[in-house]
């Protein structure tokens, strides 16, 4: 359980080096980016710089989400604060549909009416972007599977890398030919890539929001899992939730043939459900044949 909390405390303080690299990196990108917006006068630029800094916003409130996670419970959070990461991913999922939205109506308005760019400015500064976004994206890629809150930040900067890449080919295409209308159709493909790529983040986070059984747990295993020690006769009222994005809790009634062996099956299920990584359990033990108080409500 020590070094469970030794390596939980150390990938905190890595991904906590991450999110102020990635910050630092993308919200100097972005004044750059809007200066050269502004110079240019490329509508294409300015629309990508307030698109990133939205998500220099989500990095801001992904890491304030992973600082409160640190934050000792107390006796009106007796959880801590460790559910504002969940509460963080969704805000991520929707900051980027929205983003997608703000994309599309851009990309419309262009198509319907074309204006010239420079085409050159395009692709060198969106350049620059498409380096920035892949090594943000790249410090959040070895913890997206483990944690929900740093998939959404991996996400906002992948999918800021790719605007960038549609950006510089759509710049180079115009910089050669002057077919400005280049700009919004790739501007549209990538929106619809950016939506299917989202679409995972809100559908996890909207479950986990609602207290849902996590992504990568199967509620029936954990059942046949306390089933198959012995002395356990059944198990009812079994509710498995997210504490937050990388911690589980589960609690229990569990029904013993003999209750002076309770404290021995106690040890033996929660041993076997640390290695399912669930490290919060609560159990309710019972005596074969004495009915549950909740009976009605038992699932």
């Amino acid at each position: 359980m020590e070094s469970h909390h030794h390596e939980h405390n150390h990938r905190l303080t890595e991904l906590n080096k991450a999110f102020i690299i990635g910050i630092a990196l993308n919200l100097s990108f972005v004044i750059v980016e809007f200066g050269v917006g502004f110079y240019y006068n490329s509508l294409g630029l300015l629309s990508d710089a307030g698109h990133n800094l939205g998500d220099v916003a989500s990095l801001i409130l992904a890491m304030l989400a992973f600082r409160l996670e640190k934050v000792h419970s107390n006796s009106r959070y007796t959880y801590g604060y460790k559910k504002s990461t969940v509460l963080v991913s969704l805000l991520n999922a929707v900051i980027l549909l929205v983003a997608v939205g703000i994309i599309i109506a851009e990309s419309l308005d262009k198509l319907l009416h074309p204006v010239a760019v420079d085409g050159s400015a395009i692709a060198w500064t969106a350049g620059v972007g498409v380096v920035i976004n892949a090594l943000t994206a790249w410090l959040f890629m070895k913890d997206k599977d483990k944690d929900l809150n740093v998939k959404g930040a991996y996400l906002h900067m992948a999918a800021d890398a790719l605007v960038s890449i549609g950006v510089v080919a759509s710049g180079i295409i115009i910089m050669y030919t002057g077919w400005s209308i280049v700009d919004p159709i790739i501007g549209l493909g990538i929106a619809v890539v950016i939506v299917i790529s989202t679409w995972g983040l809100l559908r996890d986070s909207l479950r986990l929001s609602l207290d849902g059984v996590p992504v990568g747990i199967d509620i029936n295993e954990i059942r046949q899992i306390i089933l198959d020690q012995p002395g356990v006769e059944s198990c009812h009222h079994l509710h498995i939730w997210a504490l937050s994005t990388t911690e589980t809790a589960l609690t229990a009634h569990i029904v013993i043939d003999n209750m002076e062996r309770m404290e021995e099956i106690k040890h033996l299920i929660k041993a076997r459900l640390e290695e399912a990584d669930i490290h919060h359990v609560t159990l309710e033990f019972e005596c074969e044949g004495v009915p549950c108080e909740t009976e009605n409500d038992c699932f």
